[in-house]
């Protein structure tokens, strides 16, 4: 999506143009990857932090253009509502202290962010999803004023030709209709990058499918939505939702969903991954740009693939495929299922978890492909959603043993072993291993993610102060825990502040 959109309207012709030219980025990416030694190299890791911005009283603050006039951190970049930034931070070699490097990245984009609003009146949260949001919070002036995102919003309209529909049914019940795009503005995630070879792209992308739902359970951090009590991680159903452009009422909708968790196991490599994205999803930005890909692979360069790339950032796989020209060019995976917040050291710890667990099971993804159906993983994926650590999963059994459903709180500790084996094989340190899986073994021993201390916290405020007051009260508290910096599952519930 970084490609420059100057319209929200192209004519038929247009989006033919756009679809040969999907096709002949294919082409290229083909060429490219029979390349010898083309996108081998060290593994490293990077991310991609989503923010809300907020106000002294805890509302949302749109002002995310006046928060960048006021810094010069090249890490930090707008997002599609008003109130909400984005953080990239700068990759690291995954061997060695990754995932220290990370939490220190994440300390210092979130410190140059927070300089930044305070020049606004404005301070910053990492949240799944923002507990003060109200219906009026979206709509077309909650929109970022960016080109790109007018017309991802306008395509997306004239492809759903009916309001976005959510319903979303948890502990409580949310149904509330959208005539654009801008509820999946409530949605902040913590977007995990890892850089693959061609050759390992399959195995380490099934191997982030079946490591996603595990490391969602124990890390929940989104259980309330304009004021009801939800899912553990809400985003995951109502980011699908928010932009699906089919038509008609849910369960008989035709084609692809927009936001996918996939249809089988990887395979075809990436040039598969890119091929279903290309012919499973029609385009809504056909933007074309003025390179040949061909030609370029051809004269020996890397080309650009302007065109897939853009179609690609329309496609919101929860495990993504990602092609970079940078460096000589260059494959990863985005593993986008987890949520923002609450502290650095917590989602250094989500990564580290779901990066080891997938790395170890991509060691030996054939096994794991054929014990587990692919049908179970994705319940898996919601049901921890849906659930987080209270979730049944759909497990292997050992040693050759049938799947069974197995608590995700009993899971999540022994799996914490494999994603060490994982994180080893990958060259991590061991110091590194022991503190940041640590973390995840303390959380899922004592139940306490981001979403059980929201709850109860809630709970505990309400009957005194009513439900609005409460969000705002339970969100300050969380405001000043998070920029502590102690991790989670040490945040009391009650008692001083």
């Amino acid at each position: 999506m970084g490609t420059e959109i100057r319209r929200d309207r192209f004519s038929s012709r247009e989006d033919r143009s756009f679809t040969e030219r999907l096709e002949r980025c294919l082409d290229a990416l083909g060429r490219l990857l029979g390349r010898p030694g083309f996108g081998q190299g060290p593994a490293t890791v990077g991310a991609e932090l989503e923010v809300f911005l907020i106000d002294r009283a805890g509302w949302p603050a749109p002002v995310n253009r006046e928060v960048l006039a006021a810094t010069d951190d090249p890490r930090l970049t707008h997002e599609l509502i008003r109130y909400n930034l984005e953080c990239n931070l700068v990759p690291t070699g995954l061997a060695g202290t990754p995932f220290s490097a990370m939490q220190r990245e994440i300390e210092s984009a979130l410190h140059a962010a927070a300089r930044a609003a305070v020049v606004c009146g404005a301070s910053v949260v990492p949240i799944g999803i923002l507990p003060t949001l109200r219906p009026g919070d979206f709509g077309p002036e909650a929109l970022t004023d960016a080109p790109r995102y007018r017309a991802l919003s306008a395509a997306l309209r004239r492809r759903r030709r009916e309001p976005f529909q959510i319903r979303i049914d948890g502990r409580e019940c949310a149904a509330i209709a959208s005539p654009d795009l801008t509820l999946e503005g409530a949605n902040t995630s913590f977007q995990v990058h890892l850089r693959v070879d061609p050759d390992r792209f399959d195995a380490v992308y099934d191997g982030a499918q079946i490591a996603t739902a595990p490391a969602l359970a124990v890390a929940g951090n989104s259980p309330v939505f304009l004021g009801l009590r939800l899912w553990e991680e809400t985003r995951v159903a109502l980011f699908k939702q928010a932009v699906d452009d089919r038509v008609g009422p849910p369960g008989r909708r035709r084609g692809r969903p927009r936001v996918t968790y996939g249809e089988g196991w990887s395979a075809g490599g990436p040039l598969g991954f890119f091929a279903h994205v290309v012919r499973d999803h029609p385009a809504v930005l056909p933007e074309v740009g003025d390179e040949d890909p061909v030609a370029v692979v051809e004269a020996g360069g890397v080309p650009g693939l302007v065109e897939l790339r853009l179609h690609n950032g329309t496609v919101w796989h929860w495990n993504r495929g990602i092609y970079d020209p940078a460096g000589g060019g260059h494959l990863r995976i985005e593993m986008r299922a987890l949520p923002a917040g609450p502290t650095p050291v917590d989602m250094a710890a989500n990564a580290a978890f779901l990066l080891g667990l997938a790395l170890h099971v991509a060691s030996d993804a054939g096994r794991w492909t054929a014990a587990l159906a692919f049908e179970d993983a994705r319940t898996n994926f919601y049901r921890a959603a849906r659930s987080g650590l209270a979730a049944r999963l759909v497990w292997p059994g050992r040693e050759g043993g049938p799947p069974a459903e197995v608590p995700a709180r009993q899971l999540v500790p022994a799996l914490v072993d494999l994603a060490d084996q994982g994180l080893a094989g990958a060259g991590v340190d061991r110091e590194e291993r022991r503190f940041f899986l640590g973390v995840i073994r303390h959380r899922a021993a004592s139940g306490r993610t981001g979403a059980w201390w929201q709850r109860r916290v809630l709970e505990t405020l309400e009957p005194t102060l009513g439900r609005e007051a409460a969000a705002a009260e339970m969100l300050r508290r969380y405001r000043e825990r998070s920029a502590r910096g102690d991790p989670v599952h040490t945040w009391p519930v009650a008692g001083p502040q």
